[in-house]
């Protein structure tokens, strides 16, 4: 499923993804952060964020990059995760995603970056 002129930024951050109880509160500095994101439900809080942050979690696991999909996409277009984490997949690749009103974040294992974007690139992505 490729996306024609679908580019990828690479945040220059590398972050850290946790798991907090539900009743757990955030650390004040999470607010000037350029980049996080929090996700809530009745069992979890699932947080995102840069690895500086000190961050106290009952599990969390490290050294994530991210690739930003430009924006802002409509909500008609579909496919965009799809076409992406199948690119992924065939390269056996795993991501934790994250969708914003305007695009799509695809976190991947620091340590497969480089392969992730070469596999990207092949399939059509552009990648910054």
């Amino acid at each position: 499923m490729e996306q024609p002129n679908l580019v990828l930024t690479v945040l220059e951050e590398t972050f850290n993804i946790h798991r907090l109880a539900s009743d757990s509160s955030l650390p004040e500095a999470i607010s000037e952060c350029d980049f996080y994101s929090l996700s809530k439900t009745a069992d979890e809080l699932s947080l995102v964020c840069p690895e500086h942050l000190a961050v106290k979690s009952e599990k969390h696991s490290l050294d994530w990059k991210c690739l930003k999909v430009a924006g802002p996409l409509d909500f008609k277009l579909t496919g965009i995760l799809a076409g992406i984490t199948d690119v992924l997949a065939k390269e056996k690749i795993s991501v934790f995603a994250i969708s914003t009103f305007d695009t799509d974040y695809i976190l991947i294992k620091k340590q497969n970056l480089t392969n992730a974007v070469s596999a990207l690139e092949r399939a059509g992505y552009q990648i910054n």
